[in-house]
């Protein structure tokens, strides 16, 4: 749990129980209605302090004092908490935006296009396929089942007959734009999306530092097959998320998207 929501949820729960009990004991010591006893102790916690109602009695004056020192401290508390948790709200909320951005950039240069290759060789397309063809009519729950169900899609790729020169000089085009992203401060914070650019950019590297990539050994070819297929696991992780979020703030790049989508076996962007 956020320890901002933690502390306010502490903070609040002691002021109704000081509140309540506070109320309590001002209608017992100065034989005040309840809604008065209540009035008096709400105004005195949150020093408004009207004056309309005031302690006659010395242990209603004491009880006061408890109130003001225990009270307004807690609501003072409440308040500031409050406070954070709205600012922090809003900062995340502007980060989320900026990742965003950065991750359209790479799905719209580079991962769609990635992806692509990647379902191209997938050993159980034909049954996979259904279950990630994003619509327009996909709802908040559909693109959550089908988060839920990646694990157990069965994503496997084959290399056999896979264009691995035209996937080194694919990436090779591209290096300058994973450095850059890699390098951009907003994705600090986005672990996954990080672990994708670094597993690309592995791949990358991996691909690079091959001669021949038609004549790899079993053995070779068997350790690239597991680069790309941590890439492509990676990459669909992050392009569902990526898809929602076009869902629901950019309808026209959503509409893009769909009719892009590597999932689909005539994907084009012309409209139909």
């Amino acid at each position: 749990m956020d320890p901002v929501v933690f502390r306010l949820r502490v903070f609040l729960a002691v002021m109704l129980g000081i509140t309540l009990a506070g109320a309590v004991a001002v209608m017992q010591v100065e034989n005040l209605s309840p809604l008065d006893a209540l009035y008096f102790t709400v105004v005195t916690i949150t020093t408004v302090g009207y004056g309309d109602i005031h302690p006659n009695s010395p242990a209603g004056k004491t009880l006061a004092m408890v109130l003001i020192l225990g009270g307004v401290g807690c609501f003072m508390g409440l308040v500031a908490n409050a406070t954070e948790l709205l600012v922090s709200r809003r900062a995340k909320l502007l980060r989320e935006q900026k990742q965003n951005v950065v991750i359209g950039v790479f799905f719209a240069e580079l991962g769609t296009d990635l992806l692509a290759r990647c379902v191209a060789q997938d050993r159980h397309l034909g049954e996979i396929r259904p279950r990630l063809i994003v619509t327009g009519h996909w709802r908040e729950q559909d693109f959550s089942r089908a988060i839920n169900e990646l694990p157990r899609l069965g994503l496997e790729l084959d290399l056999a007959g896979a264009d691995l020169p035209g996937l080194k000089d694919f990436l090779a085009g591209h290096s300058g734009l994973i450095l850059r992203l890699l390098e951009n401060p907003s994705l600090l914070e986005h672990e996954a999306f990080t672990d994708l650019l670094r597993a690309v950019f592995h791949l990358r590297d991996e691909l690079a530092h091959r001669r021949d990539l038609d004549a790899l050994s079993p053995a070779d070819r068997a350790h690239l097959a597991g680069d790309l297929q941590r890439v492509y696991m990676l990459l669909v992780a992050q392009w569902l998320p990526y898809m929602r979020h076009l869902k629901e703030a950019y309808p026209y790049l959503f509409s893009l998207a769909v009719r892009l989508n590597p999932f689909r076996p005539d994907a084009h962007a012309e409209i139909d």
